[in-house]
């Protein structure tokens, strides 16, 4: 039996053409902060049906995504993100206090940040995933790290290792810029699948 390779390495180079057009997309999306929750939502729901192989037409898909949920994942990344800032502003001005009790102030924020933070990329997820209420959402989603802490962490990871790679990296930042993004949507949409199938919300 014959394999097309050439054939096969076309598919590769425009299925990675894709992802990079995809990646810019994306990143230009989220330019106005507001919209950084749609775009993520969008992104994710892509990035699922990649995951179930149904491959669709992603640069559409995506723009159509983004309209579809621009309401309920603005509100959701609003309702959870601002607290994010809040108590990262907090940990920084503990920080700056010093001494036992600033330590303490410091470590809460920081913990409680990142909790808030696994919350809103869960609900994000459930955005892209499911079409509910966005109270049931934020229920949901502020609910999720606590019963899946290990899913959480990898969710939290993707986005601030990439982005401390970006920074500590020479030269990483065009891997952020071409597919990085991509890239992550992809990884995070494996842990959620595998997350709601444990919690038997997906056959």
């Amino acid at each position: 039996m014959a394999i097309d390779l050439e054939g096969r390495t076309v598919q590769g180079i425009g299925a990675f053409a894709v992802m990079v057009v995809l990646n810019l997309l994306y990143l230009l999306a989220c330019v106005p902060l507001v919209t950084a929750g749609a775009a993520t939502s969008a992104l994710l729901e892509v990035m699922l049906r990649y995951a179930d192989h149904e491959r669709g037409r992603p640069l559409a898909d995506f723009l159509r995504a983004l309209r579809a949920n621009l309401v309920r994942a603005t509100a959701v990344h609003l309702a959870l993100g601002l607290p994010v800032l809040a108590l990262l502003f907090a940990a920084r001005f503990w920080f700056t206090v010093g001494g036992a009790l600033s330590l303490a102030g410091t470590l809460v924020a920081v913990l409680l940040a990142l909790y808030l933070l696994g919350a809103l990329l869960h609900g994000l997820g459930l955005v892209a995933t499911f079409d509910e209420p966005v109270r049931a959402t934020l229920r949901n989603a502020l609910l999720l790290p606590g019963a899946e802490p290990l899913c959480t962490a990898g969710l939290v990871l993707i986005p601030v290792g990439t982005i401390a790679l970006a920074l500590v990296v020479p030269g990483a930042g065009w891997l952020l810029l071409t597919v990085g993004a991509s890239a992550g949507g992809y990884l995070a949409t494996l842990l959620l699948r595998a997350s709601y199938r444990r919690l038997g919300a997906l056959a």
